[in-house]
């Protein structure tokens, strides 16, 4: 289904999701995440012992912890365009990208249903969580970390798109939702 530019007849309010004004679905959210970065951190331990990040090898001491900051940095622009990319093609007319301090985002002003909305509200944790996957099956013990404590983001920094997603999962099916990038609204039929 495309997306629609105006919202049609018969529709009307039925929820609104910011985690920047609503503290406590924020509180939710970011304890989530947290929660997450926790459990994952002990998981990859078990995996590979966290004293091989600090191990340089012949690289200068400060250039994994460098490279790791900027590796992150390039894939909270690449999540993004991840969720712009879906939005597109699911027919948005403009998708806007930005930051707010506390969230990188990717909106729209446009409508869209229900089931491609949960698409593009989880497309970048499932195609970086794979990427990502095969990049750390692959590189050695040596970068293990620097490519987990990206994979560690994208699965904690979801907590938000999982949040509306089950929130969404909910709902009826002919919803409409417009995402802004830092606010949500979702429409019902009144009818």
């Amino acid at each position: 289904m495309r997306s629609v530019t105006e919202l049609p007849g018969g529709y009307a309010p039925l929820m609104k999701i910011d985690l920047q004004k609503d503290k406590k679905a924020a509180l939710v959210v970011n304890g989530g995440s947290v929660l997450v970065m926790a459990a994952l951190w002990i998981a990859g331990c078990f995996i590979v012992p966290f004293s091989a990040f600090f191990q340089s090898g012949d690289l200068p001491f400060f250039l994994k912890p460098v490279l790791l900051i900027l590796s992150f940095c390039l894939y909270m622009v690449l999540h993004e365009a991840v969720h712009g990319i879906f939005m597109k093609g699911f027919g948005a007319k403009k998708v806007k990208f930005g930051f707010t301090g506390l969230y990188a985002y990717a909106g729209s002003q446009d409508y869209f249903y229900k089931k491609p909305y949960l698409t593009i509200a989880l497309a970048p944790v499932v195609f970086w969580g794979l990427v990502l996957l095969v990049l750390n099956c692959f590189a050695g013990a040596f970068w293990f970390w620097n490519i987990y404590f990206i994979q560690v983001g994208n699965l904690a920094g979801a907590a938000g798109d999982i949040y509306v997603t089950c929130k969404l999962l909910k709902m009826p099916s002919n919803i409409l939702i417009r995402d802004t990038g830092v606010a949500m609204e979702v429409y019902g039929r009144t009818e």
